[in-house]
């Protein structure tokens, strides 16, 4: 093992920072999620602009820091997709060639049929959805009968919505356990997403105990090769779910931003050797794709708040990477799925000189530059950023 090194890796999940090069293949031409969300007026993040993130490539929307203290550069996803699971295990160091399977006029009978069978319940609409239109629209219904509302979108997803009163979270969990089984093959999507909600009629509400239960990865990718290496390799959010909890050391399963936040904090004040590897979804699930920018711009100053405090509290070995694993642009209005983004990366040490390094080709190179810095052999599909130590 290298020497000790705590590696924190925070995935703003959706802060794309404008339209890829193939964005015209994804429908996505013109997007900008960072843009939309400036536009609001609203924004207030000194921090991540002290480290850099107006200074990257091809961002026009924010100031421009004349000293910045991170290091920075725009990436390019090299993956055949836009969805979670993909844009994670990208980062993580696997390119996806083929995209994830998508089903946009709803899950074949026959696979309907066996997942009712399963659970012994009716299913209810089978169709693409918004989140929250489907249980304005399905609500009542399963109520009334206690039948599973499955809904997808235009991402590789199985979603279960069902009222906590009706069905209970972690016996809704299991429900996804058996559907992700029968999503083999020809239907491995990406993702298979229990979305509780209450609430009365018509005022029902998604809660927080959303679980993603992903499909297993299809290399052996950044966690588990810490794992394997004798490193520590620690989950917050949503991350163990996206990788089928492939060999984390610890996982903390959190429910929103604040959660999350609050976690990373906590970790920070132990003693750990590796990668503390965070998603924070509320950028995504609670204002990308309600197409909310204002609510975009002010859950980004609250993390900025946090950050300031989170920085000042980093040790000199300390090294943070701030990414992210797709866009959403909130103002976008053609659909509400995610866009086909660059992404941002900060990087920040008290011991690591600013460079700007340009338009990475692959999110990969995340994996590939801590790899390296924690000394282990990573077979990855991207490429090691070369720090500047001082």
């Amino acid at each position: 093992m290298a020497k000790k090194s705590r590696i924190f890796l925070i995935v703003l999940d959706s802060l794309g920072i404008g339209e890829s090069p193939d964005a015209a293949d994804f429908g996505d031409v013109g997007v900008s999620t960072l843009k939309s969300i400036a536009n609001t007026g609203t924004l207030n993040i000194e921090n991540l602009i002290s480290l850099g993130l107006g200074n990257i490539d091809g961002v026009s929307c924010l100031e421009k820091a004349l000293s910045p203290i991170g290091s920075f550069a725009r990436m390019a996803e090299a993956s055949n997709g836009k969805d979670t699971t993909i844009g994670h295990w990208e980062i993580a160091g696997h390119i996806s060639s083929s995209p994830l399977p998508t089903f946009p006029n709803g899950f074949p009978q026959e696979l309907i049929d066996a997942f009712s069978k399963a659970v012994k319940r009716d299913i209810i609409c089978n169709k693409a959805y918004s989140g929250t239109e489907v249980i304005k629209d399905f609500g009542d219904e399963h109520l009334r009968y206690g039948s599973l509302i499955v809904y997808t979108s235009a991402d590789s997803v199985f979603q279960i919505a069902v009222h906590e009163s009706i069905i209970p979270p972690e016996e809704l969990y299991e429900i996804c356990l058996v559907a992700r089984k029968l999503l083999s093959g020809k239907y491995s999507v990406g993702r298979v997403i229990a979305r509780p909600f209450a609430g009365e009629s018509p005022s029902f509400y998604r809660t927080g105990n959303r679980r993603d239960f992903s499909i297993a990865p299809p290399a052996l990718l950044l966690p588990e090769a810490l794992c394997n290496n004798g490193y520590d390799s620690i989950a917050i959010g949503k991350i163990t779910d996206i990788f089928a909890n492939k060999k984390f050391t610890k996982t903390i399963i959190t429910h929103s931003n604040q959660e999350g936040m609050s976690a990373l904090a906590d970790v920070q004040k132990q003693d750990f050797n590796g990668l503390c590897f965070a998603n924070l979804v509320d950028f995504d699930s609670k204002f990308g794709h309600r197409r909310d920018a204002v609510g975009y711009a002010e859950a980004l100053n609250e993390f900025d708040a946090f950050l300031g405090t989170f920085i000042q509290n980093m040790s000199d070995e300390d090294i943070l990477f701030i990414t992210a694993d797709h866009g959403c642009d909130p103002a976008f209005t053609k659909t509400t799925d995610h866009t086909r983004e660059y992404t941002p990366l900060i990087i920040y040490s008290k011991n690591i000189t600013s460079q700007n390094f340009g338009t990475r080709d692959t999110f990969a190179d995340i994996a590939a530059t801590i790899a390296k810095l924690l000394d282990i052999n990573l077979e990855c599909d991207g490429l090691p950023i070369k720090l500047n130590f001082t």
